[in-house]
This record gives structure tokens, C-alpha cells and sequence, in this order.
């Protein structure tokens, strides 16, 4: 593997970055019996065991392999771990096929092997060169980190559809916080009109990825929006006003998914004893009403419709969120909390909550910027998604880490996926 020349890398920094974030994946897996290891917990994705296998089969296929040109571990689990992703229907996740998972010891074994090849690589191997197209830049670098990252969330909404008895709470972990001082949920707030810089300029991140470029500035027109997410409480007056049984208030494609599934409530809402419960990650609670509702795209359009408003735009979400501080995020817990209660969150026109709490819902159907090039390191990461089915999310969940949480990032999802940490807010 070719040595290091003179580097800009924070090179301690990074590899600190890449063990913290091994540890933290090694600590989700830890939260689950092994008697899941081999089952799907949403039908639409890999059984458990593959993502265990997949994160460090993508550093070893993505960084050692294409940009280092270095050989790998085990050809085998590099092909069967190379990619998963949400298929249409489940009919089709299950046409895919699976190879024989190999067992969790052969999986942990991997994985050390390529925590080893892949630390050595940030200690000394020669990770920028602006002629290669994966190491501009560093690029085949920052592309693993942050793909790891990402799956961390992805585990954690896995996670959140398996039973209870299947998960070890963490010790000290309370669902229900201390409740903290109480907040008018239904403010509304000015946001003049102005510009907005729309993705990640070169010179505001190490890295990002392809659908954030190339960044350009766009004018907003002045526009009034919800100063905090919509509130499980003010989801509820939707759920009672009969909202899941009138379809004037859904796209046609929506009401089909409601009428054929038999949807009624939020997927994260839970009856009990005739009262209403959040699913938690580890417990039901009470419905917590000053939380943001988690929905579908398809649900959050039809309250807005219902109470005559509409969804923000990509860019309207970008204006809104100028001077926003960190908000509920970095796995500081692992539900969401009340709405407004970090000062820190507050944005220059007083929105709250934009980086953190919950993903938000945009109108936008995911699409290249004008100029898109897809990344050399990652080519199909966005382009198979650019099919029109997709709405765009901004913003951070409890489980979102920090980085990912930059303005310019942008998250997509179906219409009608359930499983997302995501909720909304009404522009007016």
C-alpha cells in the first residue's frame, strides 16, 4: 500500500473518528439477543447479520480496494456484504435471495481484520491525491466514515421494530425526561424573503457527498412557517377529526396505501387499554403529547392539507434554518424530547428544532442539482434514487451523528416508508 505523502489530514483526528464510530457500532449490536441475528426486523431490508458484515466490507471494498488499489480480506464476504438497500415491495426483497450468512464469529472475525487494514491506512497510507478521482481530496476516506454513520441510524430504526424482550435497555436510560417547562407549540414564524445556499460549498466541509453539489444560492420568497414540528397532540386532533378516513385530504396513491393496509394511526403510536403510547426504543410510554409526531411523507401531506397548509420546500427549510444550533442528536438519547427546549436550536427567525429531534418531511421529490457528477468513491449512491419516488428530508434525528447534521445534507425516503425517525412543520 503506497505511503503517505505531505498531508492536510488531521490524520490523529480522523483515526479517533473511525474507533469512536467502530465502538459505537459494536455497541448497537451489543443492545440485541442473539436470537435475532439472522432475522429481518423490517421485511423490506438485509437480515441483522448483513449489516454487521456490510459496514466493514464497504471500507475494505471502498478505500482499500478501488482508491488504495490494496487487495482485501475474504472475496467472498466482499461480495455477499457489498450493498443492501430498501427494495420496491417486499415480494422483492425476498426475490433478491440470500447467500448463506456465514456466523457471528466468522462475521467479528472480519471485521477485526479490517479495522486493522483500515486503521493502518489512515495512519500512513497515501489517502490524498487530486489525479486520482476516489482519493481527491480524500475523498474514498471521508465516504466511509460517513457511510458507517448513516448506517448507525439505519441499525437504530432496525432496532426499533424488534420486540422488547429481543433488546438490552441501557443502564440509566430514561424514555420519559424530566418534564421541562411548557411552550406554545402552535407560534408561527416570519422568515423574509432572501437567499439560500442550497447544498454544501467546498470551503464549509471536508466532504460531501454528490447530491449536496454542486452548491449554488437560490432566492426564497418571503413565507410564514411553523416555528416548531408538529406535536403528537396536534397529530391526534388529525387522527380524531376522522383524517384517516376521508380522502380528500391524500393523493391518490396515498389513500390506496391507507384503505390497503389498514392505516390508522402513526406506525410509532400504540393502543393500550384504550389509551394511546409511544413505541419507544426499549419501552411504551404514555403518548407523549409535546413531542413531534414521527410519520410517513404521505401522512404529514395529508395534515397539512387537512389544516391548509403545505409542506416547505428544500429551499424554504434551508432559508428557515439560517443560525440554527444543535439540537436532539448524536445519539444524546434515543427518542425524541418536548418541542423547543434547547435554546441552542433556535434559528436567526426564530425556528426551532431544524437540526435535530426528528428528520423533516420537504415537498421536494429528490433530484440532482444541476451539474450533479456522481462520486467516484460511491457512484450509485444517490443516482439510483433520482427516480422521482423519493421525497427529500433536512435536518438531524436523536440518532443523526453531528456531521451529518450540515445544512447542505439532504436524506430521502419514500413516500409511504413508516420506518423513518421523521417528522414535519406546516409552512402557512
Amino acid at each position: 500500500m503506497p505511503t503517505a505523502a505531505a498531508s492536510t489530514l488531521d490524520r490523529p483526528a480522523l483515526l479517533d473518528r473511525y474507533r469512536r464510530l467502530r465502538a459505537r457500532t459494536r455497541e448497537l449490536f451489543a443492545l440485541l439477543d442473539d436470537r435475532v441475528y439472522y432475522e429481518r426486523p423490517i421485511a423490506l431490508r438485509n437480515p441483522i447479520v448483513f449489516y454487521e458484515g456490510h459496514l466493514p466490507a464497504f471500507a475494505v471494498n471502498t478505500l482499500i480496494r478501488k482508491a488504495l488499489g490494496g487487495p482485501g480480506i475474504d472475496s467472498h464476504l466482499e461480495v455477499i456484504f457489498a450493498r443492501g438497500i430498501d427494495p420496491d415491495t417486499e415480494a422483492a426483497a425476498i426475490a433478491r435471495g440470500n447467500p448463506a450468512w456465514p456466523s457471528r464469529e466468522a462475521v467479528a472475525g472480519y471485521a477485526g481484520e479490517a479495522d486493522r487494514l483500515i486503521e493502518d491506512a489512515i495512519v500512513s497510507a497515501d489517502l490524498e491525491r487530486p489525479d486520482h478521482p476516489l482519493l481527491d481530496r480524500a475523498q474514498a476516506l471521508w465516504a466511509i466514515l460517513e457511510h458507517e454513520e448513516m448506517h448507525q441510524e439505519t441499525l437504530a430504526y432496525m432496532w426499533h421494530q424488534l420486540p422488547y424482550s429481543t433488546k438490552r435497555k441501557p443502564r440509566d436510560y430514561v424514555t420519559l425526561t424530566q418534564a421541562a417547562h411548557r411552550i406554545d407549540p402552535r407560534g408561527i414564524a416570519r422568515v423574509p424573503a432572501g437567499r439560500a445556499v442550497m447544498g454544501t460549498p467546498p470551503d464549509e466541509a471536508p466532504f460531501a457527498w454528490d447530491n449536496e453539489q454542486p452548491s449554488f444560492s437560490v432566492d426564497v420568497p418571503a413565507f410564514a412557517v411553523d416555528v416548531h414540528n408538529v406535536t403528537n397532540a396536534a397529530f391526534l386532533e388529525f387522527v380524531e377529526a376522522g383524517g384517516y378516513r376521508e380522502p380528500k385530504w391524500w393523493r391518490d396513491e396515498d389513500w390506496a396505501w391507507v384503505t390497503e393496509e389498514g392505516i390508522a394511526h402513526p406506525t410509532f403510536w400504540v393502543r393500550q387499554n384504550g389509551e394511546w403510547h409511544w413505541r419507544g426504543m426499549f419501552e411504551p410510554v404514555p403518548l407523549p403529547p409535546d413531542w413531534p409526531v414521527y410519520v410517513t411523507w404521505a401522512e404529514a401531506n395529508a395534515f397539512v392539507t387537512w389544516c391548509g397548509g403545505r409542506l416547505p420546500s428544500e429551499a424554504e427549510y434551508v432559508r428557515a434554518s439560517r443560525g440554527t444550533g444543535p439540537g436532539n442528536c448524536d445519539f444524546e438519547r434515543w427518542d425524541p424530547e418536548p418541542v423547543g427546549v434547547r435554546p441552542a436550536s433556535v434559528s436567526d427567525y426564530g425556528v426551532r428544532d431544524l437540526a435535530g429531534n426528528g428528520w423533516e418531511w420537504t415537498s421536494d421529490v429528490f433530484a440532482p442539482f444541476t451539474g450533479f457528477t456522481p462520486l467516484p468513491s460511491y457512484p450509485e449512491y444517490s443516482a439510483d434514487f433520482f427516480d422521482g419516488s423519493h421525497f427529500v428530508l433536512k435536518g438531524a434525528s436523536p440518532v443523526t451523528v453531528r456531521p451529518l447534521a450540515r445544512p447542505g445534507f439532504r436524506n430521502w425516503f419514500r413516500p409511504r416508508y413508516p420506518y423513518v425517525y421523521a417528522t414535519f412543520r406546516c409552512v402557512r
